[in-house]
């Protein structure tokens, strides 16, 4: 999330940043599956897949070594703009992303041959601009020594030494001794994460440190088996419940799409009458609720109802507190009712935890009406 809302960002410890992104890796992996063309020709398809895996098993130790000592290299910035905004994450997945993107694997797929890093390097634009690294030169070299300390060796470069340098023609030996196909995954995804994926890669789109296999794959993926696996830390019951109201309202006619900046949404739309293509934000910004998945929140239910005024005798048979929050309504905070800012504008949120179960039934009835209405306008 920016900080155009001119509110003071307390960020969370590393600890607890590291935490929630250990939570978004994909954990529900096929060990079969088609994969794109473009893929195909870095190794066998069989050595691909368990490189993912491989990949996967490393992302969860990352993020447990970003744990427990997570503290002693991200830093956080002199004026955060989230409450997880730590640089060091998107440094690392940077670096990952070359060494995979750029570097020729060996036919035994034992290591990396690596003899540039863009990400580390400045640059010239088509106009002349000098550009900076990706990277500060100050953090390059404590990126290559948090990813040693997860298991990383490379050879042809000092860690000891205060600051990289790198040279032109300077050739770079990455292996991963503890399980060498990691590096075959970290090649695939890489060159998913840039070729592959349709939308843009930016820091708050991280793709990579999700593992987000589906990119590999030839054909799409159903929107209802990404949802559940990033539905996956959530009690069965409330899971369940998730499934439920995506496949009813997939069923009414909705639209659902994923959208990530910072935050991970997905987004139910009515889009029936529309006479045009329109694109994944188009489809976000007409959504009539959604799951929000963030560090600030946590996992919710969002619902920005517009025809409350069309069933009032119906929440009347809701419970009080649902009926609290649904004649509350959403807007700014600010504007509405004076208080500082939590993100009113995106919607009503109803936490995605066991709480949720009591009021579960209530909830679809509240989605229905808001759909039925949406579709006599």
């Amino acid at each position: 999330m920016s900080s155009h809302h001119n509110e003071t960002i307390n960020l969370e410890p590393i600890s607890e940043v590291a935490k929630f992104y250990k939570n978004l890796v994909s954990t529900n992996i096929p060990e079969s599956y088609e994969l794109d063309p473009t893929i195909e020709t870095i190794a066998c398809a069989e050595n691909i897949r368990k490189g993912v895996i491989a990949f996967r098993d490393f992302l969860h130790l990352f993020f447990d070594r970003l744990i427990t000592d997570g503290h002693m290299y991200a830093k956080p910035p002199k004026k955060p703009s989230s409450v997880s905004d730590y640089p060091f994450i998107g440094y690392i997945s940077n670096l990952l992303c070359d060494m995979g993107y750029h570097g020729n694997l060996a036919e035994s797929g034992d290591f990396l041959l690596a003899t540039k890093f863009p990400s580390c390097t400045a640059s010239v634009d088509e106009k002349g601009k000098a550009i900076k690294p990706l990277i500060p030169a100050s953090n390059q070299i404590e990126c290559f020594r948090f990813l040693a300390l997860c298991g990383f060796v490379f050879t042809g470069i000092d860690l000891e030494a205060k600051k990289l340098s790198f040279t032109e023609m300077q050739m770079i030996e990455v292996s991963y001794p503890s399980n060498p196909i990691m590096l075959t995954g970290l090649k695939a995804l890489s060159i998913a994460d840039i070729e592959l994926r349709t939308t843009r890669r930016y820091k708050n789109d991280d793709s990579l440190l999700r593992c987000e296999y589906m990119l590999l794959k030839a054909e799409d993926t159903n929107i209802l088996d990404v949802l559940i696996n990033y539905m996956n830390p959530l009690p069965e019951k409330v899971k369940d419940l998730v499934v439920k109201l995506h496949q009813h309202n997939i069923d009414m006619g909705m639209t659902c799409v994923m959208r990530v900046l910072g935050d991970i949404h997905f987004a139910y739309s009515f889009l029936k009458n529309n006479q045009r293509d329109l694109s994944i934000t188009d489809i976000y910004t007409r959504r009539v609720w959604g799951i929000s998945i963030s560090m600030r929140f946590g996992y919710c239910l969002v619902i920005r109802p517009k025809k409350t005024d069309k069933y009032t005798d119906a929440i009347k048979s809701f419970p009080p507190d649902l009926q609290e929050i649904i004649v509350r309504g959403y807007g700014c905070d600010r504007k509405l009712r004076d208080e500082i800012c939590q993100w009113g504008c995106q919607g009503i949120r109803i936490p995605l935890d066991e709480s949720i179960l009591d009021i579960s039934g209530d909830i679809e009835a509240w989605l229905g009406y808001e759909m039925s209405y949406s579709i006599k306008k």
